[in-house]
């Protein structure tokens, strides 16, 4: 001990330089046994941690993807148009809600701007629907200009309709009616009707005095159990001239896809004294707020720090007991037992941080092979987000699971002998 105290007082220098010491020693050490050919342990549990972080990755993605679906808008649009903030008299009863003029044309022209996907304005009104057994009841309908691409508005996939507005006919609305409709699985129930189906407005006419009648496309899930509302998807134009918004092509809102800053830019310049939104859809903070995303991430969590830790802890003590020599050799260089635990736990935590960068990668990977095998199969879009956050987090769970992880390599360092080695 003696000896420890004389080095520590006449070469460390100071506290500093002592930890950078310490940190390059780890360092140099671990990148030999990375290229040497002890590295097969170390590959392991890098390749342990990597794979588990993926899976935390993955899971909370999903989590995520959920949360998102239950506390936001259920559309999948970047950017979100609605009318500016109105005055006073917007809260007064009996006033109509602001809506956006010349909604249809302004649309197309963001369509044509330059990283811009598709642009739909979309008009939400509640109409009396009529089924084949002449009972009227009312539901949620949502008029949109469908693309050839599959998107969500209102929790409805909008590729079951047809592409295009045709009835729009540039202003005239005297195009040809596409006369389709999707319903909600509420909203079919509600109905008591079904694919196929023919549904007429009841007591609702067109200008020419006609009831305008839609067959169902499809009838799709747009909501979690007993929270679904009722609603449907008709193509805009239609639901303008039911509604009478034809006269100004007026709507509610304008939905954006694309790239986010261009669809901002494009929207802004289309609606300059409307409120133009980009929406946030990886928002983090809403895991807090839906419990079963919460329950998920959590539970991920947990299991993401004890498989590493266990993981960790095993093969790192298994390093460590093979790096005895080594480590008797530090010893008598005139390392402190203070200083060779240190390398020895730094060591730990580096494998740890290099195998959560790793699984970050790999998680991003699987989030958007997650995506693609949803989209090709049961899901309309996207069933689990990424988020910058993810990195910082993962990095954090590895260092969290690192330090659980790190008394067992320790102990076994601690009861390392100079003597002892020198003597096999």
């Amino acid at each position: 001990m003696a000896g420890d105290d004389r080095f520590e007082t006449t070469t460390a220098g100071s506290r500093r330089a002592r930890w950078w010491g310490v940190l390059t020693v780890s360092v140099v050490r671990l990148w030999k046994r990375a290229t040497g050919t002890k590295s097969r342990r170390l590959a392991a549990t890098t390749a342990a941690v990597a794979l588990t972080i993926a899976l935390l990755i993955v899971v909370t993605g999903i989590a995520l993807g959920l949360a998102d679906g239950a506390t936001v808008d259920r559309d999948d649009a970047d950017v979100r148009v609605a009318p500016a903030e109105s005055d006073s008299l917007a809260a007064v009863d009996g006033v109509e809600k602001s809506q956006l003029g010349e909604a249809n044309a302004r649309a197309e022209r963001i369509r044509n701007g330059d990283g811009v996907d598709h642009a739909s304005p979309v008009l939400v009104e509640p109409v009396a629907l009529e089924s084949a057994d002449g009972e009227s009841k009312r539901i949620l309908l949502v008029g949109v200009v469908p693309d050839d691409e599959s998107r969500t508005v209102a929790g409805l996939p909008t590729d079951e309709l047809e592409s295009g507005d045709p009835h729009y006919a540039d202003g005239s609305y005297g195009g040809p009616r596409r006369g389709e409709i999707v319903l909600s699985a509420a909203a079919a129930d509600r109905l008591e009707v079904e694919a196929g189906d023919e549904l007429t407005p009841g007591g609702e006419r067109l200008p020419d005095g006609a009831a305008p009648s839609s067959t169902v496309a499809a009838v799709e899930t747009a909501g979690d159990g007993e929270a679904e509302t009722p609603v449907a998807l008709i193509h805009l134009s239609e639901l303008q001239t039911l509604s009478g918004a034809a006269d100004g092509e007026l709507a509610d809102q304008v939905l954006v896809w694309g790239d986010g800053a261009a669809a901002e830019s494009a929207a802004a310049d289309a609606y300059p004294e409307a409120t133009v939104q980009s929406v946030d859809r990886t928002n983090p903070a809403s895991l807090f707020e839906d419990e079963l995303a919460f329950a998920t991430s959590l539970l991920a969590l947990i299991v993401g720090v004890a498989i590493c830790a266990s993981f960790v802890a095993t093969t790192m003590g298994m390093t460590v007991n093979e790096d005895r020599r080594t480590l008797a050799v530090l010893e008598s260089v005139g390392f402190t037992t203070r200083s060779r635990l240190a390398i020895v736990a730094v060591s730990t935590l580096l494998t740890t941080v290099c195998g959560a960068l790793v699984g970050v990668a790999l998680g991003a990977g699987g989030i958007y092979a997650v995506n693609r095998i949803a989209s090709a199969t049961i899901a309309p879009g996207a069933v689990a987000e990424l988020h910058p956050l993810f990195v910082p987090y993962a990095v954090g769970v590895a260092l969290v699971a690192g330090l659980v992880a790190v008394p067992y390599p320790l102990v076994v360092a601690a009861r390392t002998s100079v003597l002892t080695e020198v003597g096999r």
